[in-house]
C-alpha cells in the first residue's frame, strides 16, 4: 500500500493564547489530507481548548510543543472518528428500547418474541418492536396479524419491518385504527389484503401512518433519554458525527437544546423533513453554518418510493417475482417536484431516498430540470440510497453533480432477496458502488441505522468484501463492485464529510480540523480483509475530548 509521505504541519492561527496542547505519541495513525489521499503519522497533537488538530507527523513532532500533555497511544491504531452519513439518531434510541426482531427465522419465533417483551414490559400501552424480515422465514411471505393475536389480542402491536417500509400489526391495532376491508389505501402506501379483502395485518409506506398516528406520542423526557441513548451507543462503535436523515422541527429544537447545554453526544448534520409543516419558514432564515459544526442545517430530506424487501422500491417494470407489481412513489410525481425546486431554490442542499430504478430516474430527471448548473455545483444535492440504478442512469450522478449517499450493508443484507426482485439484468446497476467510484463519483457512506446495525466496520467490511459475517458467498456478491479499504474509509470520513461541506474541518486530522478520532484493537490495514467487521473501538474522541473509553 502507498501512503502518501506526510510534512510536518501546524495550524498556529488555531494555537491561540491559553491553549492546552496534547501529545498523543506511539499511535499507528491514519488520515487523509485535502486531495483525499491517505497519510499516515505516529503522533497527534491537538488543542483539547479549542477541539483543533495542531499537528500530525513522526516522533519528532513532540518537541515542538515541550509544554504539552503527553499521551501513550501504546502502539494502537488511530484513525478519523467515522461518519455515518445516513442514520436515524431518535429511530436508534427507541429501537433500543423495543422488541427486537432482527434475524429471527420465523413467524411464530418473533411472535413469541414480541410476547415474551409484553410479559416484561407490562406498563407499555403499546407492544412496538423492529427487525422482522420475511426473507429469512422458509416461507418467505408476509405475516398475519392471527400470530399476534393468538399471543397478544388485548394489546395493540406495531411491529416494524427491517427496512421500516412496513408495519405487521395486530387485530387491536388495526381496530384502533379504524381499518377494514373498505378502508381505501392511501397515496403511496398499501393495506395487504387477503383473497376476501380483509386486511391481513401488514401496511406498507404510506399505509404504515394510518396505525402510527394512533400510537402516544412519547414526551420530550422520552426523546431526550433516547437520544442520550443512541449518542452513548454510538461513541462506543467509533461514530462521532451523524447525518440524520429525516428530522422535525421540533427534534431539531430538540438538538439545539442539548447543544446549548453542550449534551450533544455526536455531531448532528440534520435533514429537516419534506414533509415538516414548518419548511418553508426554515427556507426564509436560510441555511445554519454552525462554526463548531456540532449543528448544521441545510439540508432536506425528501421521501421518493419505498424499499425492496417490501416490494416498495418503484421500478421502471415489474417485480421479477410478483407481475403487474413495480413499487410506490411515497411523494407523487408532481409534488417531488415542487419540493425539490423550493428545497433547491432556497440554496438548501436536497436529499432524495431513492431505492428502485424509476424513482432514481424520475429525481435525476428533476435535478437536471431544477437546478442551474452552479446550484447543482453548489448545492452537493443527493440521492439517497441509490441502490437500484439504470446502468445508462449512472453516469448521470456524475454529470448533474449528484452525490449518492450509500449504505453497504444493505447490499450483503438485501443479497439473499435481491436477485429474486430484480431478475440478473437489473443487477448490474444493484448497489454499484465501483461503477459510481470509478467514474469520480463521491460515495457517502453510511449504515441507514437502525435498518441495520450501526456499527460502521460492518459497513467498512461489506464494501471490501461483498460478503456477510461468515464470508459468504464465496468470492464475494457481484464482486466486480468491491471497493478498496482506503476508498471505503473515505466513504465513512472526508467523503461523508463532504456530504455535509465539512471535508475543510472533518474526516482527514488534517491540522486545523476538528480533533475527532478513534483508537481501535487493531490495524484495519494489516488484517485480512474478512476481519474488518470485528474491529472493536477502543476509546472516542470528540473536539479533543475522550467521550467513550472502553
Amino acid at each position: 500500500m502507498q501512503l502518501k509521505p506526510l510534512l510536518l504541519l501546524a495550524s498556529l492561527t488555531s494555537f491561540a493564547a491559553g491553549a492546552a496542547p496534547v501529545v498523543l505519541k506511539n499511535v499507528q495513525g491514519y488520515g487523509f489530507d485535502q486531495q483525499r489521499q491517505l497519510v499516515n503519522f505516529q503522533t497527534l497533537v491537538f488543542d483539547d481548548e479549542t477541539g483543533q488538530v495542531l499537528a500530525r507527523g513522526d516522533s519528532s513532532v513532540a518537541a515542538t510543543y515541550p509544554q504539552a500533555k503527553v499521551l501513550d497511544g501504546k502502539g494502537q491504531t488511530l484513525l478519523p472518528g467515522l461518519i455515518d452519513g445516513h442514520g436515524h439518531l431518535l429511530g436508534l434510541g427507541e429501537y433500543l428500547k423495543q422488541a427486537d426482531l432482527r434475524g429471527l427465522t420465523s413467524e411464530a419465533t418473533s411472535a413469541a418474541q414480541v410476547a415474551a417483551f409484553a410479559r416484561a414490559n407490562p406498563e407499555q400501552q403499546w407492544v412496538i418492536g423492529r427487525g422482522w424480515n420475511q426473507v429469512l422465514w422458509d416461507s418467505k411471505a408476509f405475516p398475519a396479524k392471527k400470530t399476534l393475536d393468538e399471543v397478544l389480542p388485548d394489546k395493540p402491536v406495531y411491529l416494524v419491518r427491517i427496512d421500516a417500509h412496513a408495519a405487521w400489526v395486530n387485530s387491536k391495532a388495526l381496530a384502533l385504527a379504524g381499518i377494514t376491508k373498505d378502508t381505501i389505501d392511501p397515496p403511496g402506501g398499501e393495506i395487504i389484503r387477503d383473497e376476501r379483502g380483509e386486511p391481513t395485518g401488514v401496511l406498507i409506506d404510506n399505509a404504515m401512518y394510518l396505525v402510527q398516528q394512533k400510537i402516544p406520542a412519547p414526551s420530550t423526557a422520552d426523546k431526550r433519554a433516547a437520544l442520550q441513548s443512541a449518542f452513548s451507543h454510538l461513541q462506543a462503535l467509533g461514530i462521532t458525527a451523524v447525518h440524520d436523515a429525516g428530522v422535525s422541527t421540533e427534534l431539531v429544537s430538540l438538538y439545539q437544546q442539548l447543544q446549548q447545554e453542550q449534551a450533544l453526544g455526536v455531531r448532528v448534520y440534520p435533514m429537516l423533513s419534506a414533509k415538516d409543516p414548518a419548511l418553508e419558514q426554515w427556507f426564509s432564515k436560510g441555511i445554519v453554518d454552525d462554526p463548531s459544526d456540532w449543528l448544521d442545517i441545510r439540508s432536506v430530506k425528501i421521501y421518493g418510493d419505498g424499499a425492496l424487501g417490501s416490494r416498495g422500491a418503484a421500478l421502471l417494470a415489474d417485480y421479477s417475482d410478483q407481475a403487474g407489481q413495480r413499487g410506490l412513489l411515497v411523494t407523487q410525481p408532481d409534488a417531488l417536484t415542487e419540493i425539490m425546486r423550493l428545497t433547491i431554490n432556497a440554496g438548501y442542499q436536497a436529499n432524495v431516498h431513492a431505492i428502485g430504478d424509476r424513482a432514481n430516474r424520475l429525481v435525476l430527471d428533476r435535478f437536471e430540470l431544477l437546478a442551474t448548473p452552479e446550484q447543482r455545483a453548489a448545492g452537493r444535492h443527493r440521492i439517497e440510497h441509490a441502490q437500484i440504478v439504470s446502468p445508462q442512469d449512472i453516469p448521470r450522478f456524475k454529470t448533474l453533480q449528484v452525490l449518492p449517499a450509500m449504505q453497504a450493508v444493505h447490499a450483503t443484507s438485501d443479497m439473499n432477496m435481491a436477485g429474486d426482485r430484480l431478475g440478473v439484468s437489473r443487477l448490474r446497476g444493484a448497489y454499484a458502488w465501483r461503477t459510481f467510484v470509478d467514474q469520480g463519483s463521491i460515495i457517502v457512506g453510511g449504515s441507514d441505522f437502525p435498518v441495520e446495525l450501526a456499527n460502521p466496520f460492518h459497513g467498512l467490511h461489506a464494501s471490501v468484501t461483498r460478503q456477510d459475517q461468515q464470508n459468504q458467498p464465496v468470492g464475494g456478491w457481484l464482486p466486480e463492485q468491491r471497493l478498496t479499504l482506503i476508498e471505503a474509509l473515505r466513504s465513512f470520513t472526508i467523503d461523508a464529510a463532504y456530504g455535509a461541506f465539512q471535508e475543510q474541518s472533518m474526516g482527514t486530522l488534517a491540522p486545523g480540523s476538528w480533533a475527532d478520532f478513534i483508537l481501535v484493537d487493531r490495524d484495519i490495514f494489516a488484517i485480512p480483509p474478512e476481519q474488518l467487521w470485528q474491529t472493536t473501538t477502543e476509546q472516542t474522541w470528540i473536539h479533543g475530548k475522550l467521550r467513550f473509553s472502553r
